[in-house]
């Protein structure tokens, strides 16, 4: 059971990922994930001028919702965020978690209209980039361009993957699959692939791969049981990947 003293720290430094709201893009610790990577210095300077910073969202509030008008594309600071959208029916669909570095909202381009609702998971904080700025500015800098193409066709790759997932993987495929890609994730920020925190509650992610909510209960703890993780409330420890990595199909 101690070895999962180090999970609760290793999140909380990820909460608190560049929390000063005034910070520049050429400071940041994100810069390596986030828009302006590549970018001339002169050019990150002009793109910072219109990068508008967020205070700190509380848990459960909502960055926009279908009914909000489009202006902007959204990068998370610190914290996160789940999206949401609503059947005909009423019923609510997860249909993803974003973390610091990546971005909320570019599926509302094509149409001019967010499809979604989305909502912090915890405080969190945004960078928010006006999308007419933003269009005026990759007219005359390439790499933003190249930048922009790459994250949207990073969110068509996800979609698909989400796609395969549902469809055709088995309760046992999927929650070990969102694990690892969770598990990823955190990686590439520079933390413990083995040791973070789900800030989701296990209701989202039962929503999100599709499955009832004593399904996913069950099979955190014949994972628990048969030594692949170790979950104390929130806080999560993969015990053994390479076990997790063969359950994914």
């Amino acid at each position: 059971m101690a070895q999962s003293s180090n999970v609760t720290p290793l999140f909380n430094d990820l909460a608190k990922v560049e929390h000063d709201h005034n910070i520049a893009c050429q400071d940041c610790a994100l810069y390596r994930l986030c828009l302006p990577l590549g970018l001339h210095r002169n050019d990150l300077a002009e793109l910072d001028e219109i990068i508008q910073r967020s205070q700190s969202f509380p848990r459960g509030h909502a960055l926009f919702n279908t009914d909000t008008s489009f202006h902007s594309i959204f990068v998370v600071r610190s914290g996160s965020f789940k999206t949401t959208v609503q059947a005909v029916d009423g019923r609510e669909h997860v249909t993803g978690f974003y973390f610091p570095g990546e971005f909320i909202g570019m599926d509302a381009i094509y149409a001019k209209a967010y499809k979604s609702t989305a909502k912090s998971l915890e405080s969190s904080t945004v960078c928010e980039l006006p999308f007419e700025k933003l269009q005026e500015f990759s007219a005359t800098m390439p790499q933003l361009q190249i930048q922009l193409m790459s994250r949207l066709s990073r969110e068509l790759s996800g979609d698909k993957s989400l796609m395969f997932l549902l469809g055709k993987k088995t309760a046992e495929e999927k929650l070990a699959t969102f694990l690892l890609s969770i598990s990823k994730r955190f990686q590439d920020r520079g933390f413990s692939a083995a040791d973070f925190q789900l800030t989701m509650s296990r209701g989202d992610i039962a929503n999100h791969l599709g499955l009832a909510v004593e399904t996913i209960s069950r099979l955190f703890t014949r994972f628990q049981d048969d030594g692949l993780i170790y979950t104390k409330n929130k806080a999560i420890s993969l015990r053994d990947a390479e076990r997790l990595k063969q359950l994914c199909g």
